[in-house]
C-alpha cells in the first residue's frame, strides 16, 4: 500500500484519488480552494426572485461511458449519483446574414439530413465524406492514444499506425486546411473551425487530427447532469469519501519534496511538516507543477501552447428566450476574432478582446438552477489570456471588463437577441478571475491548446504523476477522466 497524495480536488484529481483508493491506497486530496471541482465551478446568485446557479466551467458532458466506466471501476453506478439528460440539439449554430440555423445531433445520419435541409445536397456530401474520415481518426485515438501513457513524440512514432490511420490523421495539416479540402460550405467550415477553440487552439494552426473532437461529439451524444454540471464533483467527493479517501480543502501546496530525483511528500501553507508520500498525483496545471513545485524549476518535456482563455457574463433574464440548451452566435469575420484572441507577436499584433465574437450562450431547462418565469445564462466567448506578454490582455485594467460585457450584449443584440432590458443582474468572470480562483497561468481554460502530444503524464521525479487538462490526453471532462484512468493503471493496486 502506497502513502499518496493528490495535489488538486478537480475531476482529474477526485478520479484518480478514487481510482487508487479502491485499489488499496492510501490517498489524501489537497485542494487550495474551501470546494472541490477545480474548473467545475459553480456560483449561487440570490435576488429577490429566487436563487440562481451557475456552472461556470464545462456546460456539457461528452463521451458519457468514460464516467459509468468510472463509477463502475469504483464500485458503484454512475445513475445512482447523476442524472443524465441527452440534448437535441446538441449545440444549435447560428450563422451570420441570417439564414437557415443548424441543429447538431448524435443520430449521424440525421444529422447529415439536417445539413442537407440547411445547405443544400452537396453540403450533405461533404460532411459525410469528413464524418468518415473523421470516423477513422477517433479509432485510431482512442486506441493508440487516449488510454495509454505518451511520455514523448518517440512514443507516438512507435505507435504501430495503420496507413489508413496516418492518411486520414494528416500529419503536418492543420484543421482549418482538412475544412477547406472538405466542406465548401463556410458555414460548416466555421462549424469545424470551432472545434479547435474547444481545445484551446487556433484552428489554422490545431492539427487536423482534431476532426476526433466534433466526432467525438456528433456520435456519443451531449449531456446535461439535471441540477447542474456541477453535481458531478459532488459524486465523485461522494466516492472517494465512501471509499476512505481523506479530502482537505483550504489546503495549498507550496511544494513538492523531491529530493534525489524521487518525490518523498508535499509541503502546505501554513503546515509545521510536511505531508508525507510515497507518491504525488499533480491534478495542477503542468506549467505550475514544473515551473513553482518542485525543488528546482524544470522546462515542460513537451512544447506547448497555451489555451486561450474565456470572458464570461453569468446573466439572469427575465422571461422566455426560446433559445437551445446551447446556442453559438457565429461572427462575421472570423479570421479577426482569431487575430484579436491569439495576436500575432511575430509581426508586432498584440492581442486584445475580439469586438465582434463568436458567443456562445447556454440555457440549461432546469427549474433547479432559476426562479420560474426566469432563465439563468452562461455567456461565454474566447479570449485572450490574462498578462501583459503580447499573447495576452491585462484584465484588470480598469474599465475594460464592464466595457466588454457591454459589447457582448450588444454582440447579442446585433445577432437577434436583445435581452438589455430584460436582465435581472449581471456577473462577469474575466481570465484574470478563472487564473484567482483555480491557479490556472492566465486564466487559460485547458492549460496547454490541442494537440497529440501535451506534457506527460509521468512527471520529471519519480513517483510523480499528473493528471488533468494540461497534461495527456488534454481538457475536456472526458480528457482528464481519462488521464485519471491512465495515471491509476501507471501506478497500479497496492497488492
Amino acid at each position: 500500500m502506497a502513502r499518496i497524495v493528490v495535489i488538486g480536488a478537480g475531476v482529474g484529481g477526485l478520479a484518480a484519488a478514487a481510482r487508487l483508493a479502491v485499489t488499496g491506497h492510501e490517498v489524501t486530496v489537497l485542494e487550495r480552494a474551501d470546494t472541490v471541482g477545480g474548473k467545475l465551478g459553480r456560483h449561487r446568485h440570490d435576488t429577490p426572485e429566487g436563487s440562481w446557479c451557475f456552472d461556470t466551467g464545462p456546460s456539457l458532458v461528452t463521451l458519457p461511458q468514460v464516467f459509468h466506466d468510472l463509477f463502475e471501476a469504483t464500485g458503484a453506478k454512475l445513475d445512482e449519483y447523476l442524472d443524465l439528460v441527452p440534448l437535441d440539439p446538441i449545440v444549435r449554430h447560428v450563422f451570420p446574414g441570417g439564414g437557415p440555423t443548424l441543429d447538431s445531433c448524435a443520430d449521424p445520419a440525421e444529422f447529415t439530413a439536417r445539413v442537407g435541409a440547411a445547405f443544400g445536397d452537396r453540403a450533405a456530401a461533404d460532411w459525410q465524406r469528413l464524418w468518415r474520415r473523421a470516423g477513422r481518426v477517433w479509432a485510431a485515438s482512442h486506441r493508440d492514444v487516449l488510454r495509454r501513457t505518451v511520455d514523448s513524440p518517440r512514443d507516438l512514432a512507435a505507435l504501430a499506425w495503420r496507413l489508413g490511420d496516418l492518411a486520414a490523421i494528416g500529419p503536418g495539416r492543420s484543421l482549418r486546411g482538412l475544412g477547406r479540402r472538405h466542406l465548401s460550405d463556410p458555414r460548416l467550415r466555421m462549424l469545424l473551425d470551432r472545434y479547435a477553440t474547444y481545445t484551446g487552439a487556433d484552428p489554422r494552426r490545431a492539427p487536423a487530427a482534431l476532426v476526433a473532437v466534433p466526432y467525438a461529439e456528433l456520435a456519443y451524444g451531449g449531456w446535461y447532469l439535471r441540477g447542474g454540471l456541477g453535481t458531478l464533483a459532488d459524486a465523485l467527493l461522494s466516492r472517494c469519501l465512501d471509499l476512505g479517501v481523506v479530502v482537505r480543502t483550504g489546503a495549498t501546496v507550496t511544494r513538492i519534496d523531491a529530493a534525489g530525483g524521487r518525490v518523498h511528500g508535499v509541503r502546505v501553507a501554513g503546515a509545521a511538516a510536511p505531508v508525507p508520500a510515497d507518491v504525488v498525483v499533480a491534478n495542477v496545471d503542468a506549467l505550475t507543477v514544473y515551473r513553482d513545485l518542485l525543488p528546482t524549476p524544470r522546462r515542460l518535456a513537451a512544447l506547448t501552447d497555451r489555451s486561450l482563455a474565456g470572458f464570461v457574463l453569468l446573466l439572469g433574464v427575465r422571461g422566455d428566450s426560446g433559445l437551445a440548451h446551447h446556442t453559438v452566435f457565429f461572427p462575421r469575420d472570423h479570421d479577426a476574432e482569431f487575430d484579436a484572441v491569439f495576436g500575432d507577436p511575430g509581426r508586432g499584433v498584440r492581442a486584445r478582446p475580439a469586438p465582434d465574437p463568436t458567443v456562445f450562450v447556454t440555457v440549461a431547462d432546469d427549474p433547479a438552477v432559476r426562479p420560474a418565469g426566469h432563465e439563468a445564462w452562461f455567456v461565454l466567448v474566447n479570449a485572450a489570456r490574462h498578462g501583459t506578454a503580447a499573447g495576452a490582455v491585462d484584465w484588470r485594467r480598469p474599465g475594460l471588463a464592464e466595457a466588454y460585457a457591454d459589447r457582448i450584449l450588444d454582440v447579442l443584440a446585433e445577432r437577434g437577441v436583445d435581452v438589455r432590458d430584460r436582465l435581472v443582474f449581471r456577473e462577469i468572470r474575466t481570465p484574470a478571475d478563472l487564473d484567482a480562483a483555480t491557479g490556472a497561468p492566465g486564466g487559460a481554460i485547458y492549460g496547454t491548446a490541442g494537440g497529440l502530444l501535451r506534457p506527460a503524464n509521468r512527471g520529471p521525479a519519480a513517483g510523480l504523476w499528473l493528471v488533468g487538462g494540461s497534461s495527456h490526453p488534454g481538457g475536456g471532462l472526458p480528457m482528464v477522466t481519462l488521464s485519471a484512468e491512465i495515471v491509476a493503471d501507471a501506478i497500479g493496486p497496492a497488492w
